[in-house]
């Protein structure tokens, strides 16, 4: 199970990210009085007992940009909503309920998730008469709060934690996998004309997708259920995916936001390439969204038999990708010729493995052996006069699997040794082809709290 994400919504100035940084503790999301400073999503690893979950704080829903980002402020609002597993909505008790307030209610109502719906700024009893007027607001509990004040700290995480599904059976049995391995979905992406729906129809072995030799017809995501050797697949073929300064209409714009969309919901992606044509932006644009959201990912190289008539060969393609992806170096590369089925088999067994991989938990003695040993080869340097000192790592998480690091202080881990380091851990840990998600964090006493 991945880690829970809380996300922070609410209109614009009711204290959105002042709560974001009392829940977390220190000052990381810029709190102002002026609508619109939050645009991108923020993200925090919280943990409250005995229970992690990532904290993420959103810009002001219906804000009026001043830069004309208002689009992209409401489509990274909209990207965390879809992801959350628990929506903390808040509102302000000195405006009352307005009737932007009631226009975010209204959207969250269609949104299946636990919610919590917090009335900030509570500094006084007085104020708490105004509660009954946010009753009804959303299907939520409510709670006041006040950051100013420091009221119901304690009470909000233990309400946010109570909302989160419980323990994954792995958590309670360190180092066993998970039992039931779900249905995995296979997003297929890349940029115009490679050869997706070909690749779609070589899986299914039918013509259930259009196939044709025009740029870019496949305008729509696409689930394709099929089986192979009894364990069911879901397909996910994507439209191509033009520069954004090449989209001509608001058909191939929602093409691209829809390609976005299937990389989220992917448990894993097939990046395919044209093996005659060159790397593009497009194909760097892509890849960013893959690794921003830690997607096991496998390099497809299709129409190889036209690359062999190049001349071309399997070793200067991989030397090619891993030049170009310098950070994607764990991503196994496959080459096939979609439209003959050429090694369409091997490409899914290997799918298998990086989505087995990606689900797997390895024990705390086993993780804390490992950087012992990491540690050991190679001793992270003295960083202001003081030794960075790591006391213990715990797997908090799968898919990614999601590792937290007790130090001393995380500022002096200098990034490269924290490469070394991320580099080692995927080598004696399973997950050799997988991106690893790394939290430094300091060990306090009450580390509970």
């Amino acid at each position: 199970m991945s880690v829970p994400k809380v996300v922070i919504v609410g209109r614009p100035n009711v204290g959105k990210s002042s709560i974001f940084n009392w829940l977390a503790g220190k000052l990381i999301s810029v709190v102002d009085s002026t609508a619109g400073v939050t645009r991108d999503r923020i993200t925090q690893l919280i943990q409250y007992q005995d229970r992690y979950f990532e904290l993420i704080d959103t810009g002001g829903i219906g804000i009026v940009d001043s830069d004309d980002l208002s689009d992209d402020v409401e489509h990274q609002i909209e990207i965390a909503i879809e992801e959350a597993t628990v929506i903390l909505f808040v509102t302000d008790v000195q405006t009352g309920v307005t009737p932007l307030d009631q226009e975010v209610a209204d959207m969250l109502r269609k949104v299946d998730r636990p919610k919590l719906l917090v009335v900030n700024k509570c500094e006084s009893q007085r104020s708490d008469l105004e509660i009954p007027n946010y009753f009804g607001l959303a299907d939520a509990e409510v709670l006041q709060t006040s950051v100013k004040a420091n009221r119901n700290r304690k009470e909000l995480l233990r309400k946010l934690v109570e909302l989160l599904p419980p323990a994954d059976e792995a958590e309670l049995y360190e180092g066993e996998e998970l039992a039931a391995e779900p249905e995995m979905k296979l997003a297929i992406v890349g940029r115009r004309n490679v050869g997706k729906s070909t690749f779609i129809n070589s899986l299914v072995e039918t013509d259930r997708m259009i196939v044709s030799e025009i740029a870019g017809t496949t305008r729509d995501s696409v689930d394709v259920r099929f089986e192979l050797d009894g364990k069911p697949f879901i397909a996910i073929d994507t439209p191509g995916v033009r520069k954004k300064k090449s989209l001509a209409n608001d058909v191939e714009f929602y093409g691209l936001v829809r390609a976005q969309k299937s990389i989220r919901r992917a448990d894993v992606v097939l990046m395919l390439f044209d093996a005659t044509k060159t790397i593009s932006k497009v194909d760097k644009q892509l890849i960013e969204e893959i690794e921003h959201h830690y997607k096991p990912c496998i390099f497809v190289v299709n129409k190889w038999d036209l690359g062999l008539k190049e001349g071309m060969t399997s070793e200067r393609w991989a030397e090619y990708l891993m030049k170009t992806f310098a950070s994607m170096r764990h991503v196994p590369i496959a080459f096939i010729t979609a439209s003959e089925g050429r090694n369409i088999r091997q490409l899914l067994n290997l799918a298998q493995s990086i989505f087995k991989q990606s689900r797997m938990r390895v024990s705390t003695g086993l993780l804390n052996r490992v950087v012992e040993e990491a540690v050991e080869r190679n001793p992270p340097p003295i960083s202001r006069n003081k030794r960075p000192k790591i006391y213990y790592a715990t797997q908090v998480g799968t898919e990614p699997p999601t590792i937290v690091v007790k130090c001393n202080q995380p500022i002096l881990f200098a990034p490269n040794w924290k490469r070394y380091f991320t580099g080692y851990l995927r080598e004696e840990l399973p997950f050799n082809e997988v991106p690893m998600k790394f939290y430094f964090r300091p060990r306090h006493n009450d580390d509970e709290e």
